[in-house]
């Protein structure tokens, strides 16, 4: 059986790199070496691990140390990346053997969750993972919006490169992270993959001095199309000055691209406003995010509705156990529970939907994720009611 490892720094180009330009780039490339060199302050802090026989790299994954809001707190989120096995070492077991050590080490530094996006969700949801809702692209002609622009809104809209703008970027993010059910905020060595390539504006929108939206975008050409990326705001006004903006571009460019929320409604931007809103799940290359629970202590404290019931968590090293989940203080209480009394059995997938929001008890029984009485799926749905979660803040 090969062995597994920790490996950091310049050892990564010789061990987990060598997997992944036939993994993820097009191939063959001469080039490859020189480029992975180049992105290894990217890394920096990333836990990586591979798998290896006498010297051989088999496989390889890395968890990126995050954070991420779940229903209002606060607390580490491990985002793992990199996946990646060597073609003649596949179907071998190796990349199920690192997933777990890599659970079983993030959960050690206190990493309570964690997300990936996933090239076989099934085999993922055998891991406990389950599939978050997909950002949606809202692409649109810029004078769809022209009725914005005679319009008088408080506050005013400053564009910079991103390079100058970094740290109120980076500041806002860290503001939606307290708010945002779902949101992440990635280290800053990762995050600042944005800077390298030097591509980006940045619109900040203010009202008093206050930051209340970001965007960042590139233009590919006069009579082009303008690509914005995450559309980020505190709230109405903050999306509408960045709308006003966009609107602005209606002489130069033909076409928008934004990346909005899940809950996002382009086609009410504007009265007249002719948009597509589209979201596309396609795998290995468009797949949605998929998170877990690493710990049942990501649940502890975490406000809810007021309902109390057991819980049994089956096939998952990290979780298994009987747990009564109280949320009568308004707040989830965890405790473990005894073999008396009516309770739900969830695998870690199961329980995930519900602590993320996405799956309402009837969808955890329909997809073979648990088995829930009517009485216990009641008091689920009040301590654990469905919620959007925003895969935004990925840095």
């Amino acid at each position: 059986m090969s062995d597994i490892r920790h490996v950091s720094g310049d050892e990564r180009l010789r061990t987990a790199f060598t997997l992944y330009p036939y993994a993820f780039d097009e191939s063959p490339s001469p080039d490859a070496a020189e480029g992975l060199a180049s992105i290894l302050p990217f890394h920096e802090g990333n836990h990586t691990l591979i798998a290896e026989d006498g010297g051989r790299t088999l496989a390889t994954a890395a968890a990126i140390p995050t954070h991420q809001n779940l229903r209002g707190i606060v607390m580490r989120m491990a985002g793992i990346a990199w996946v990646a096995t060597h073609p003649a070492a596949r179907r071998q077991g190796h990349c199920r053997r690192l997933m777990r050590q890599l659970h079983r080490d993030m959960l050690d530094t206190g990493h309570l969750l964690a997300t990936l996006y996933p090239f076989h969700p099934s085999f993922y949801e055998q891991l406990g993972y389950v599939g978050l809702p997909l950002n949606r692209t809202a692409t649109f002609a810029p004078e769809g919006l022209a009725p914005l622009l005679g319009v008088e809104l408080p506050g005013d809209v400053s564009w910079q490169g991103i390079q100058d703008g970094f740290e109120v970027y980076r500041a806002f993010q860290r503001r939606l992270l307290a708010q945002r059910h779902g949101f992440m905020f990635t280290p800053d060595y990762r995050a600042a993959r944005i800077l390298a390539p030097a591509d980006r504006w940045l619109a900040v929108a203010s009202v008093d001095g206050e930051v209340v939206g970001v965007l960042t975008y590139r233009i590919d050409g006069y009579g082009g199309r303008l690509h914005g990326d995450e559309l980020l705001y505190t709230n109405g006004l903050g999306r509408a000055l960045l709308l006003q903006f966009l609107a602005q571009h209606v002489h130069q460019v033909a076409q928008i691209a934004v990346t909005v929320a899940p809950d996002e409604h382009p086609e009410t931007w504007a009265g007249s406003l002719a948009v597509r809103t589209e979201a596309r799940a396609a795998f290995p290359t468009s797949p949605p995010l998929m998170g877990r629970l690493l710990s049942m202590d990501a649940l502890r404290d975490v406000p809810c509705g007021s309902g109390r019931t057991q819980i049994e968590i089956v096939e998952d090293e990290l979780l298994a156990g009987r747990y009564l989940l109280d949320g009568t203080r308004g707040t989830i209480d965890v405790t473990v529970a005894g073999q008396a009394g009516e309770r739900a059995t969830l695998t870690a997938a199961g329980l995930s939907g519900l602590a993320y929001g996405v799956l309402d008890p009837a969808d955890v029984v329909a997809r073979g994720l648990g088995d829930i009485s009517d009485n216990v799926a009641a008091e689920l749905r009040a301590l654990l009611p469905r919620r959007t979660p925003y895969a935004f803040g990925k840095g």
